[in-house]
């Protein structure tokens, strides 16, 4: 598993060719219908566009066909059609048919049958505490900074929030997640963008990312391991990571409409969606999967979600887009010149929370991407290079849950996004009323204002130097500031 985002668990050049200068020229209007002796080269999955009605839908799947492809599956609520084809000229015969929108490769490697946020194994305690708290609390400085316990007086969140983690599972046999991963509502996306509601699909396999994930935002109040931020709410296991890490436009495309359509509150996306880490509009494939997504995260907050998004690992200013070194990269990366018309998806989606990443003093994690204008808010995700703790069993990254009943550190901006979910579960609990978008601006209004420190180079050497801009109130390293979950709780605030 790559180390970005989720890749970044490293989970945030142009474009391959897809057509060939050969390729047939097709009339406008037509059906895409290949030749059986069109060249064909790696088979890969598509997201094709169309007019969100049942009959363009229908119209656009019988021209897939025509064309040398097999539908996969269509999510007519969107007009997105999940396809595949091994055709060389697949992508660009479809372009030419009115009925088509838009048409991309999801990936760049052919179908065949990270760093900062490596686990370190914690040792945690059997017995709670005679003050009722939980075995591991002592550890957990990342809840205490966001006044989670002063929280807890108040709530510990509703049964009626539900938030949605579109990771690589939750291990629902965890002591300290097994009474909050509701079962009804969990799904796995990873065939190829079709929902599969089985118990083991959704299940980790490769990856303890989910998990841990899980809970940082709803680890149980049961005097076992730790706690997390609102341990009353329910969990629902979206398990869009493949087992080489990846999380390819169709899983995504799914988790946000089973989203969407199950009325979830809240999402949390510890991840950028490969293969490209900006997608940008003036290469065909690349626009495609932008329209896809963009669709479906805009569906999910029809559907009443706050989708929340780790802003990247890669100390990169989202503001001020120059170069992208990392992508493809589940093939052959290419250095190649990006500008703010590329976006990292889906972090960079309209009402999507961007959550930078803080350390122990409260200052901007050495790897957190920032930028103003992008970033939401901040939140505890760790620094064990530069903001350790008075206590070295800390080591400056956030403990929680990873399979086996097991628990683990780990560090990120992976990290940190769960934590602004979970004060988003918490908000949703004391704010039954409020929509998507009155969460967001409640958890900015809620934040404590951080300001832009004078300068930022933690090294000494260049190596993670950043710039911060905008005023204490918004600024590109904190956005509206560091949430605050005992203020998220105090309803007369609003």
């Amino acid at each position: 598993m790559s180390s970005s985002r989720t890749r970044r668990i490293r989970f945030a050049a142009s474009a391959l060719a897809l057509a060939t200068a050969g390729a047939l020229a097709i009339p406008a209007g037509t059906a895409a219908a290949a030749p059986a002796d069109e060249a064909t080269g790696p088979l890969l999955n598509y997201v094709v566009n169309t007019k969100a009605n049942h009959g363009q839908v229908k119209k656009a799947e019988r021209e897939i066909t025509a064309a040398g492809g097999t539908v996969i599956v269509s999510y007519e609520q969107i007009g997105v059609i999940i396809a595949r084809s091994d055709k060389v000229g697949f992508a660009a015969g479809l372009r030419h048919s009115k009925t088509v929108e838009s048409v991309g490769a999801s990936r760049t490697k052919g179908i065949t049958a990270g760093d900062v946020e490596s686990p370190e194994p914690a040792s945690v305690a059997a017995a709670a505490p005679a003050d009722g708290t939980e075995p591991a609390w002592a550890n957990q400085w990342d809840m205490k900074q966001i006044g989670v316990d002063k929280a807890h007086e108040t709530t510990l969140g509703s049964r009626h929030v539900v938030v949605g983690v579109l990771d690589s599972g939750i291990d629902a046999t965890h002591e300290d997640l097994a009474a909050n991963v509701d079962a009804s509502l969990s799904v796995s996306c990873l065939d190829n963008g079709k929902p599969n509601t089985d118990w083991k699909a959704w299940q980790p396999t490769t990856s303890d990312h989910g998990t841990h994930v899980a809970g940082t935002i709803a680890a149980a109040h049961n005097g076992k391991g730790i706690e997390g931020i609102a341990p009353n709410v329910r969990l629902a296991a979206v398990k869009v990571v493949d087992d080489g890490g990846f999380i390819y436009p169709e899983y995504a495309i799914c988790g946000f409409v089973w989203a969407g359509e199950h009325h979830f509150q809240v999402t949390n996306n510890s991840y950028y969606i490969d293969p490209w880490l900006f997608n940008c509009q003036n290469d065909p494939d690349q626009a495609a999967v932008l329209t896809g997504v963009r669709r479906a995260v805009d569906f999910s907050r029809r559907g009443g979600v706050l989708n929340v998004a780790a802003a990247g690992n890669e100390n990169y200013d989202l503001a001020h887009k120059t170069t992208d070194t990392s992508s493809p990269d589940d093939t052959t990366p290419v250095e190649r010149k990006i500008d703010d018309n590329c976006l990292s998806l889906p972090t960079e989606l309209p009402g999507v929370v961007v959550t930078t990443s803080v350390g122990v003093k409260g200052q901007k994690s050495f790897y957190s991407s920032y930028g103003l204008g992008k970033a939401t808010v901040a939140a505890p995700g760790g620094d064990s290079r530069y903001q350790l703790p008075a206590t070295p069993d800390k080591n400056g990254r956030v403990l929680s849950t990873v399979p086996g009943n097991k628990y683990a550190y780990m560090q990120g901006t992976s990290m940190a996004s769960p934590h602004a979910a979970g004060v988003a579960a918490l908000l949703a609990s004391t704010h039954p009323w409020a929509g998507p978008d009155q969460l967001r601006s409640m958890l900015v209004r809620q934040a404590d204002a951080q300001a832009c420190p004078s300068s930022f180079d933690p090294s000494g050497d260049g190596a993670w130097k950043a710039t911060c801009e905008g005023s204490t109130a918004d600024n590109g390293f904190y956005g509206g500031g560091i949430i605050n979950a005992a203020k998220a709780v105090q309803w007369w605030r609003i």
